[in-house]
């Protein structure tokens, strides 16, 4: 008798902590303010085979699985750890639920205070279909009109900056990113690009959503190579790798479905975006955004003929 007690007791316990759990499970878009700047960040929450999980994409780099997340009536705990955040010690974030939000606080890698705030991450489903306008240019083959310079990391920087050459858009290489003066919400993107030899770019749909651009990265996952939305989304089938040849993305963007045609042929057909990329601009979802191209990784990418065709409704 003793022992079915305990067991009911046990399932009681559990059966509570799966309740604190259901106002937390979910994708939230973060916002990690430090003294510096504000980040964007992503944190997903759900249950598996009754087990509380949870996976994050922070200030740079992929989503990934958290080792620790525990929930406890409206509070939360989180454990980034340190060889993904490049500090010498974990990440704890902890916070609360308050009317449908998350708030709550963490720390720097000097030990001081950063606050952070969660909301849900949009479904951003259409009510209708897109009816397209008028494609845009948005590189003239002379010079950046149009574009700036942004540095969406803290990593130090090469001093080279975006250039234009014989009517090419030159990466950098561990420079900043360039973004559109321009903000969009759905569109369909063609894009023309060049990869020098050990080289590595992307192009950020809405300055959130990183579509990769890559000859370096064979032995990282599938997720990390040309043609994938980094970290979340494999391109089916991935083409061969190349450096020194143009090559071309033809993207159609509507809400977070994606559809990515690389070089004539599909590599993503109409699939869901679950979240931001590590270096996004921000984590705002639900608005519209620039087109960025990265320039904070090594080597030289050079662009043309960048073409858009915005969504008029």
């Amino acid at each position: 008798m003793v022992l079915a007690g305990a067991a009911a007791a046990m399932a009681a316990d559990a059966s509570a902590a799966n309740d604190s759990a259901k106002p937390f499970l979910g994708r939230w878009d973060l916002t990690l303010k430090t003294p510096v700047r504000e980040y964007p960040s992503w944190l997903e929450i759900y249950e598996e085979k009754g087990e509380l999980k949870a996976n994050m994409v922070g200030r740079w780099g992929n989503a990934r699985p958290l080792p620790k997340i525990e929930i406890r009536d409206d509070s939360v705990i989180f454990v980034s750890p340190k060889r993904a955040e490049a500090r010498s010690t974990d990440m704890v974030f902890k916070g609360k639920l308050v009317a449908g939000k998350l708030a709550g606080t963490t720390t720097g890698p000097g030990g001081e205070a950063w606050t952070w705030v969660g909301e849900r991450a949009p479904l951003l489903e259409r009510a209708e279909a897109p009816r397209w306008g008028k494609p845009v240019s948005l590189f003239n083959g002379r010079n950046l009109d149009g574009w700036h310079e942004y540095s969406a990391n803290p990593f130090p920087e090469s001093g080279h900056h975006w250039t234009v050459s014989d009517g090419l858009l030159v990466s950098p290489g561990n420079g900043p990113e360039l973004v559109t003066d321009r903000k969009f919400q759905d569109f369909k993107l063609h894009v023309e690009f060049n990869c020098g030899s050990a080289s590595n770019s992307g192009v950020y749909l809405r300055g959130r959503y990183e579509l990769q651009i890559e000859n370096e990265s064979a032995a990282e996952p599938p997720s990390h190579h040309t043609g994938a939305i980094y970290g979340f989304i494999v391109p089916r089938p991935e083409l061969p790798r190349t450096a020194g040849k143009w090559q071309t993305f033809d993207v159609t963007l509507i809400g977070r479905r994606v559809t990515v045609v690389q070089d004539g042929q599909t590599i993503i057909a109409n699939q869901e975006i679950p979240g931001i990329t590590g270096g996004a601009i921000d984590s705002h979802e639900a608005l519209p955004g620039p087109i960025i191209l990265q320039g904070s990784e090594k080597g030289r990418v050079s662009f043309r003929n960048i073409v858009i065709t915005p969504a008029e409704n």
